[in-house]
């Protein structure tokens, strides 16, 4: 009993310093908190600059995951077509091969499809809240 005394004491006493001290570093530079009668200027310029850049971004992703899936497929061929060469008389390896080479493109395609669906949603989600901002601070 008498040992958890001691602990909840300088527990106490611990936590009690660093608050004291946290407050004191805190509030003695008053030059790093902000002004209560300084308000946010956001112009339209500001705005449509945003959007502009979020167009330009979105379409260089977009551009991006064509490119690789592009790569993914043209690969998949490449190495089936290997695989069928090495194959003479087109045996369960060459076969196999050319439906794993389907399966990748469909694949390539299908996620291509989610990332960009994605990138633009993320776009839409973006000029959407410059809007909102830009509403509300011309209330």
């Amino acid at each position: 009993m008498k040992l958890i005394g001691r602990f909840l004491v300088t527990t106490v006493l611990f936590v009690s310093a660093i608050a004291f001290v946290w407050q004191g570093a805190f509030f003695s530079n008053s030059n790093a908190m902000a002004a209560p009668g300084v308000t946010l200027i956001a112009t339209a310029d500001a705005g449509n600059a945003v959007k502009g850049k979020v167009s330009t971004d979105a379409s260089r992703a977009k551009n991006f995951i064509e490119d690789t899936k592009d790569k993914v497929e043209r690969t998949a061929k490449k190495n089936a077509s290997k695989v069928e060469d090495a194959d003479d008389n087109g045996g369960f390896f060459a076969r196999k091969a050319k439906k794993d080479a389907a399966t990748i493109v469909k694949r390539a395609e299908e996620d291509a499809a989610r990332t960009e669906k994605a990138v633009d949603n993320t776009k839409k989600a973006v000029k959407s809240t410059v809007d909102k901002v830009k509403d509300g601070l011309r209330d």
